[in-house]
């Protein structure tokens, strides 16, 4: 049992002083999953330090009559996360974050002859984990998983767990 721990806490160790790959200094792209219903977000990191980085994206959506009901929905998203990343094997990278962002919801639509109309802003903190790989190319693709929590009464759900699939330029 003895061994099993130090084992354990040897591996842990390991697992924190690895030394990472070196990240980009900036890179680009999309983070394409389900946002809350937003989709697609235009995705950009920048390297803050050796092992760390900041990711902001911006998400939006605009449909009309999605649910064949004359709707007209459309919604903004900006997410920002402090990104600790660490190195696997090679080109292959882990990663974990903390952050949160702001969201701006609206809607129109017809409903038994009457319409309806609102529109709300809120808050929300969000973590997030991911694996990710990096090509010799300037090129980034990754798999992520953020959990959200939102701050209002407008949203059906207090949390939205999101998982995205991300491709990037590195420059």
């Amino acid at each position: 049992m003895k061994n099993l721990i130090l084992s354990a806490t040897m591996l842990i160790g390991l697992a924190f002083s690895a030394q990472a790959q070196e990240i980009s200094k900036n890179a680009i792209g999309l983070r394409i999953g389900d946002n809350d219903g937003i989709g697609a977000e235009v995705s950009y990191q920048r390297k803050l330090g050796t092992r760390n980085r900041l990711e902001l994206d911006l998400g939006w959506r605009n449909r009309r009559d999605y649910y064949g009901d004359n709707r007209d929905d459309s919604s903004v998203k900006l997410a920002g996360l402090y990104q600790w990343v660490w190195n696997i094997d090679g080109g292959f990278n882990w990663y974990a974050g903390v952050g949160g962002g702001l969201a701006n919801s609206s809607y129109d639509y017809n409903y038994a002859g009457e319409k309806y109309n609102d529109s709300y802003t809120y808050a929300f903190a969000a973590g997030d984990i991911g694996i990710e790989y990096n090509f010799p190319i300037p090129l980034m693709i990754s798999l992520d998983f953020r959990p959200e929590v939102y701050f209002t009464d407008k949203v059906n759900e207090d949390f939205g767990p999101d998982v995205a699939f991300g491709i990037r330029y590195q420059f």
